[in-house]
């Protein structure tokens, strides 16, 4: 006696004939795609640009420059290790680190408050924060 394959769709009570897409489901996904486009084009526009960047290293703050200069810092990280943070035409980025997997030289130029660099070997952070950023609270509830 010979066997016949299971199929999934037979496994659910469906064949192919019963899936139909009806108008009302491409109107939620368009609305869907469209609110989302939307929200993503809005983030974008109101993200503002950043004035100046700090440095921790394991938690403590060490430096905060201004993005208006353009300097080459040497960042004493954790256990010895050491970054190289470049300021350049507005924008921050890390260069040399002693860490092993060099993640944090390809994460890129940072210029937007919020933004940041992580080297988590070496427990140093590098941030962009705003003129008015004063690390206060992000609100306050009762």
């Amino acid at each position: 006696m010979q066997r016949r394959p299971v199929h999934s769709d037979r496994m659910l009570g469906m064949d192919n004939s019963q899936i139909k897409v009806k108008k009302s489901d491409i109107v939620l996904i368009v609305a869907l795609l469209v609110g989302f486009l939307a929200m993503i084009t809005v983030l974008t526009l109101t993200k503002s640009g950043g004035a100046y960047v700090v440095v921790s290293v394991d938690s403590v703050e060490v430096a905060a420059f201004s993005l208006d200069q353009d300097i080459t810092y040497e960042i004493k990280g954790f256990d010895g290790g050491s970054n190289t943070l470049i300021i350049q035409d507005g924008k921050a980025h890390l260069e040399d680190s002693s860490c092993p997997d060099h993640l944090c030289e390809h994460m890129g130029k940072i210029d937007k408050v919020g933004q940041s660099i992580i080297c988590l070997p070496n427990r140093v952070v590098v941030e962009i924060r705003g003129a008015g950023d004063d690390k206060g609270f992000d609100t306050i509830s009762s």
